[in-house]
């Protein structure tokens, strides 16, 4: 029986590390109620729906949504070992839920007071994000949907990023003008985060490549 190397434990760990502050960076700005960040815009807006889902159930339905999107998209160019998104979707909806329980006492009705956990929530997913890329393990399902487009299509991963998350933010305000009365889930906030997200996790992967050298190799 073949033993897993130490390496890609470490690697394992530290995707759920990642995953874990990302699920407190989302629980954060739903808290703040400015707007959560554009990937987690549509499983918010759908958790407000009379489904009965949770956000951390929203964005697992989300993320398998993408990944048979991948597939159909990739058709024998997809790479089966990228039904690992799968699992780790299971795990990141379900830390997602533990999260919002953890900080539902936090309530704050301040417009400043919301600013500061918004900020919070950007630096957590912001470092989140740059532990899941450092890990370098298997991309989450919207980073792999973006990957698959770029694939098939000649569009700068940039671009495609950009029209990604576009899309998610339409589609939840759309669902949430025509459902909900109103625009929930994005707002000033997801601007920010649209922004800030990718700087944070910029910086943040500086120091982070030199802990993964001495880490997980």
């Amino acid at each position: 029986m073949k033993t897993v190397p130490k390496h890609m434990l470490r690697r394992c760990l530290l995707l759920v590390v990642g995953l874990v502050i990302m699920a407190f960076g989302v629980a954060f700005s739903i808290k703040a109620g400015l707007g959560t960040s554009p990937i987690s815009s549509l499983p918010y807006v759908l958790s407000l729906l009379p489904l009965h889902l949770t956000v951390g159930t929203a964005t697992i339905a989300m993320h398998v949504t993408l990944i048979i999107l991948q597939i159909l998209l990739l058709r024998r160019r997809y790479d089966p070992f990228q039904l690992a998104q799968l699992p780790v979707a299971l795990v990141f909806g379900s830390l997602t839920d533990f999260s919002v329980w953890a900080l539902q006492d936090i309530n704050v009705s301040a417009y400043p007071a919301r600013w500061v956990l918004c900020i919070i929530g950007i630096l957590l997913v912001g470092v989140g994000v740059s532990f899941e890329v450092t890990a370098n393990v298997v991309t989450l399902a919207g980073e792999g949907m973006v990957l698959a487009v770029c694939k098939v299509f000649p569009v700068p991963f940039g671009n495609a990023k950009i029209g990604f998350d576009v899309t998610l933010v339409v589609i939840a305000s759309v669902l949430s003008l025509l459902f909900l009365g109103g625009l929930y889930g994005v707002r000033e906030g997801t601007v920010a985060a649209a922004f800030c997200v990718g700087l944070v996790a910029r910086q943040v992967n500086r120091p982070m490549r030199r802990f993964a050298q001495r880490f997980l190799d």
